[in-house]
Order: structure tokens, then C-alpha cells, then sequence
């Protein structure tokens, strides 16, 4: 069976909760890989129509008309199936697209690159580089240059010295100095860790061969 002859395989929808503007949001699904195509609304009208035709049929809020999807491009969405969510005041609807489904030309109206939230333990990569480049660049103005310019013996120290701070820290009872101490003991141990030609995926290592022993 061709593209042009996919008939609906879902009934129509029943008791739909519809806007005070009688719409209902449609998502359309791409029905063999379900990429998310669009997302348009449609009225009751148009829903009509779109199991009419098989087409997706969408109402249009700016020009306030109903408007067939692809009737000007030709790239028109064949609708294999209807569903509604838990409300039943959303729709998936999953179709076979002739072409792109943006006006762009893109395939999907979603093709901007999504942020990716960064998570905590990822900003700990961000800084490894950040002390690499300073070790190797070693900027006048930069303290971990000066760190480095100083020598093992001086970070070392360093290290020992944020240790011990963090440890009062920790006997007063307070969170906020003992975070403020901590995170001094964490950076300048990762210096030191650079010194030495490692980073904390050493450690992250060494950890995970001895949980692998136990």
C-alpha cells in the first residue's frame, strides 16, 4: 500500500476537551521512526476532516481559518493514527510525511539543537581543563600558574593547609564554612593531581578497581 492510501486505523476520538477557543493541541509523530514532527491545533472541524481525508488537517489561530498541511508544498502528512492522552485534551497523532514537515525544509520543526542540562560532577571536567590550560599557558595573573610556577612543595601545602581548615569546619558545625572549605581542599587537590600528571579520573579509577575487589 502506498503512502496516498494509508487510511486512519484509530476510530475519532469521543468526549475531547477542547479550549475555550475550541481547540485541541495536536502533536504529530512521525509513525515509523516517532520523531516529533510538529506541533499544530486542530478544531472539530478540522479533526473531521483530517479522518475524511486522511490528511492532517489543522486550524490555523493566526489566520483564524482551517488549513490542510501541505496543500501549497505538496508535503503533506498522512495520518495512520489518532490518540489522546489522559485528559483527553492533547493529541498524538502519528503520520506517514510526503517531505519536510517544516516550513524551513527541515523534516521536523523541532531541528534547533537542544541545550543539554549539564549535570553537577560535569563541571568537574570543565575545571580539569581549565588548570591543564593554566599549567601549560601559565598566565601572569593566574593563581593556579603561580601554584604551579611555585612547585609541588608549595601546592602539597596548599593541600594540606585546606585539609585542615576543612576539618575545623566540620567540628563547628557549619555547612557554609565547611562547603567554602571543602571546595578550597577539592580544587587545590586537583592541582596537585595535575602536578602529578593525573586528574581525578585516577582516582574515580582506583576507587572503582576496589569496589571491583570487594
Amino acid at each position: 500500500m502506498s503512502i496516498s492510501e494509508l487510511k486512519i486505523k484509530t476510530p475519532l476520538p469521543e468526549d475531547l476537551t477542547f479550549s475555550e477557543n475550541g481547540l485541541i493541541p495536536a502533536i504529530i509523530q512521525h509513525a515509523e521512526t516517532r520523531e516529533v514532527l510538529m506541533l499544530g491545533y486542530m478544531s472539530r472541524e478540522s479533526l473531521l476532516k483530517t479522518y475524511k481525508s486522511s490528511k492532517a488537517v489543522f486550524y490555523s489561530r493566526s489566520r483564524d481559518e482551517i488549513w490542510l498541511k501541505g496543500e501549497t508544498s505538496g508535503n503533506f502528512l498522512n495520518v495512520v493514527s489518532v490518540h489522546t492522552d489522559c485528559d483527553s485534551d492533547a493529541l498524538l497523532v502519528l503520520a506517514m510525511p510526503d517531505g519536510p514537515t517544516c516550513h524551513t525544509g527541515a523534516k521536523s520543526c523541532f531541528f534547533r539543537p537542544q541545550p543539554v542540562a549539564q549535570k553537577p560532577l560535569d563541571f568537574l571536567s570543565e575545571l580539569t581543563t581549565v588548570i591543564e590550560e593554566r599549567k601549560q599557558k601559565q598566565p601572569d595573573e593566574s593563581y593556579v600558574s603561580s601554584l604551579f610556577h611555585k612547585g609541588t612543595d608549595k601546592i602539597s601545602q596548599k593541600v594540606g593547609e585546606e585539609a585542615v581548615e576543612t576539618v575545623i569546619a566540620a567540628k563547628n558545625d557549619d555547612d557554609g564554612e565547611f562547603i567554602y572549605e571543602a571546595s578550597d581542599l577539592l580544587f587545590h587537590l586537583m592541582v596537585l593531581l595535575s602536578d602529578r600528571e593525573m586528574s581525578l579520573k585516577t582516582l574515580v579509577s582506583e576507587l572503582q578497581n576496589r569496589h571491583g575487589k570487594k
